[in-house]
């Protein structure tokens, strides 16, 4: 067990038993067989953030991968040959990498280590990755060039030195920490977290963008795309997915992440990746 807070015996329980019921994979394999999974989608935009680079800086978000029972392997694939078709200099990932075990993270990390990424693949933790062996989890994913950010910042070198990487724990079940974060950061700052409620910690601090994911939309939602029921942790529901211009400034884009958790299906709430320009 990790160091996520919150993780009582009887979400523990309920979990050995999720993982009995769907273990091998096959709930996975029959959704993915009846298109129940859905399709990858990518979602391409541009943020005008007046940084002085002499190009633009090219970065991909991806969050809440699920490695599992519930999630069907061949959706990593189609995320390491979008992520490369788009050439980043920058990688970032929004936690969640595993469900009801962490073995799982070797499914994902064995597609990690063929993404081509100009200055890294940075990382932060989920609420799931806490709850199992977040160390076990980081270990391997490291061990495939990922660098996690625990309430940390890394400065991108030249021609790219006004923009930092700034990587908050868990806001939920972690312990979330932004003045640590914000110390020593250059000009712009590029803030990725696990769940939205991380804007209760980044207020009173200067950030250009934040990509945030555990919402999954709802995973299951209405055809306009309202969610139904979003996961425990997810703050105000205004914020279940999309883009949005922050009143004191910057903005926020919350990310309907890739994988399944508790069922394996998506319904009107794709999953989804986000292939960002920033000049």
């Amino acid at each position: 067990m990790g160091r996520g807070k919150y993780y009582n015996r009887w979400r523990r329980f309920g979990e050995a038993v999720e993982h009995g019921v769907y273990y091998g994979g096959w709930a996975a394999y029959m959704a993915k067989c009846l298109s129940l999974q859905g399709r990858l989608q990518l979602d391409q935009r541009v943020f005008a953030v007046g940084a002085q680079a002499p190009l633009p800086l090219k970065v991909a978000f991806v969050s809440d991968l699920h490695a599992g029972p519930l999630t069907h392997a061949a959706i990593f694939d189609a995320i390491v040959d979008a992520v490369n078709a788009f050439s980043p200099d920058v990688v970032l990932l929004g936690g969640d990498y595993v469900s009801l075990h962490h073995k799982y993270v070797k499914t994902f990390a064995s597609r990690v280590v063929r993404i081509r990424s100009r200055f890294g693949i940075f990382g932060v933790f989920g609420n799931h990755d806490l709850w199992l062996d977040d160390q076990y989890i980081k270990a391997h994913l490291e061990a495939a060039g990922v660098r996690f950010l625990v309430n940390s910042s890394v400065r991108l070198p030249d021609p790219y030195a006004d923009f930092s990487i700034c990587g908050l724990d868990e806001p939920g079940v972690g312990a979330p920490d932004a003045a640590s974060m914000f110390s020593d950061t250059a000009p712009h700052r590029i803030v990725v977290m696990h769940s939205p409620i991380g804007m209760h910690q980044l207020a009173g601090h200067r950030f250009d963008i934040a990509f945030c994911g555990h919402t999954h939309g709802g995973q299951v939602a209405l055809p306009n795309g309202r969610p139904i029921i979003l996961p425990p942790g997810s703050g105000d529901r205004r914020f279940s997915n999309g883009l949005f211009q922050l009143s004191e400034g910057g903005q926020l884009l919350v990310s309907r992440g890739v994988g399944m958790s508790d069922i394996p299906i998506r319904l009107f709430a794709g999953s989804e990746i986000h292939l960002c320009t920033m000049i």
